[in-house]
């Protein structure tokens, strides 16, 4: 009489499932910069600007190498997919909020930011509810902008630990700002013009 059992030893899990616990690396590095972002906060707000600059390194160290081993050894997730946008939108975020709060860059440009990236998210939710279909895929725009938002930061750090004038940042400030309002735009348009679309006949 046999009795069949699970074998739960680690060779066994490794020859069943080895996908499942290599894929788990570039999501530990996701989660990794999103427990970064504290420490940035900390950092700035204790005007050690040089190790907020060498964290916001290592966020993008592991941003690359995280990518580049889920599209090498095809280990992109669901939740991959979430989590990637997920902690560059909270480092970005908080180096806004936090210069806001420094008094380093105008309130009213986080307010812009922020507000870009809610309605987009507000608009995700009620179409995810809605069970709509909208197009998620990042615009020329978008990766524009973010490229943009990311550079000023980083500058506006750097020039801030160096003590030198934001003013040299001016016409780069000028053209993020065209970009997020142009991007917030776009998936707005690109949004309604989904949500609208007539189905295709059965």
């Amino acid at each position: 009489m046999t009795v069949d059992y699970y074998d739960a030893t680690p060779s066994s899990c490794w020859r069943r499932c080895p996908n499942f616990i290599s894929m788990n690396i570039p999501n530990s590095l996701t989660l990794l910069r999103i427990l970064l972002v504290p420490v940035f906060i900390g950092f700035m707000t204790y005007g050690a600007y040089g190790f907020a600059l060498l964290v916001l390194l290592v966020a993008g160290l592991t941003d690359g190498i995280d990518g580049l081993i889920a599209r090498r050894w095809n280990q992109q997730t669901r939740l991959g997919a979430f989590l990637d946008p997920l902690a560059d939108k909270l480092l970005l975020t908080s180096g806004f909020i936090t210069l806001s709060m420094l008094h380093l860059i105008p309130s009213w440009l986080v307010i812009l930011v922020v507000s870009r990236d809610v309605l987009l998210l507000l608009g995700t939710a009620v179409a995810h509810v809605t069970g709509t279909s909208i197009d998620v895929t990042p615009t020329i725009w978008g990766k524009g902008t973010t490229a943009l938002q990311l550079s000023y930061v980083l500058l506006v750090i750097v020039l801030t630990w160096l003590d030198l004038g934001l003013s040299l940042l001016m016409p780069l400030l000028v053209v993020m700002v065209g970009f997020t309002l142009a991007s917030g735009l776009h998936y707005l348009y690109r949004g309604y013009r989904h949500s609208n679309a007539v189905p295709p006949a059965q």
